[in-house]
């Protein structure tokens, strides 16, 4: 079921989604070649709680999942797409990797989710336009996402500007609310088509999220039931913003300013 937030729930998810924005700038500061994930999830982890919230991913178990998630973060490299599971002995950043850093914050009860992908070092000119297309078709879906559309219109945006690039377009995974859990109705689909899916509607609060890949849009699940790779083996990026639809233009909670 669909649920709309109240004006006294927006504010709590704005301020929860401003402090989101600042420890996902201070997360970023520390990626560097010959850092681990274990690192990266520790050092989240402990800004969270030292600033009074919770992590919303650690212990967590999505729906159909076999277990909990281990970690505050998602650390997904180069060709792993999301879900990527901290580990200190097996992932470790090199210089030229991509990585994907996606983290849930819950703040007074309410939860915003957010994802950013990165450059460790110097990487080369292709990586990079992977990551400026795939942030380019986060804000396209966040501009499509105006009260009365559809979640259609969120996802034919995202397909339609990353159309021209010829990548692949995850489809199996997508956006979705957010809020009172970690994941609720809406499904926010990257692709589709405009007029179709549930209406938006003043005061929901959804994740946008594109997952784009260098190759093929197919996808592969790893054997610890969470990590999701391109099935090509070519890198793929991720972006993501929670926000909360309004009569006009959404507002972004997770900016960064």
């Amino acid at each position: 079921m669909i649920s709309i937030k109240t004006k006294e729930d927006i504010v709590i998810l704005r301020e929860g989604g401003r402090r989101h924005a600042e420890i996902m700038n201070e997360l970023v500061k520390e990626v560097k070649p010959g850092v681990s994930s274990k690192y990266l999830n520790n050092f989240l982890e402990k800004m969270i709680t030292d600033g009074g919230d919770v992590p919303s991913f650690l212990n967590y178990t999505p729906y159909g999942a076999p277990r909990a998630y281990p970690a505050g973060l998602c650390v997904s490299i180069n060709d792993e797409i999301v879900h990527g599971i901290p580990n200190e002995e097996e992932k470790i950043l090199k210089e030229g990797d991509i990585v994907s850093l996606d983290f849930g914050l819950t703040h007074k009860g309410l939860i915003t989710d957010m994802a950013v992908t990165v450059p460790v070092g110097k990487v080369t000119p292709e990586l990079e336009k992977l990551m400026e297309v795939t942030r380019n078709a986060l804000f396209a879906g966040i501009k499509a996402a105006k009260g009365g559309k559809r979640t259609g219109d969120i996802g034919s945006a995202v397909e339609r500007s990353v159309l021209p690039f010829k990548y692949g377009v995850v489809e199996e995974l997508c956006g979705h609310g957010v809020g009172y859990k970690v994941h609720e109705d809406p499904f926010v689909p990257n692709y589709g088509d405009p007029g179709t899916g549930d209406v938006l509607k003043p005061g929901l609060v959804i994740a946008i999220e594109p997952m784009v890949n260098l190759g093929t849009k197919k996808i592969t699940l790893d054997d610890d039931e969470y990590t999701f790779r391109t099935k090509d083996g070519k890198p793929s990026a991720h972006f993501e913003h929670t926000i909360v639809i309004t009569k006009g233009d959404p507002e972004i909670l997770t900016k960064i300013n």
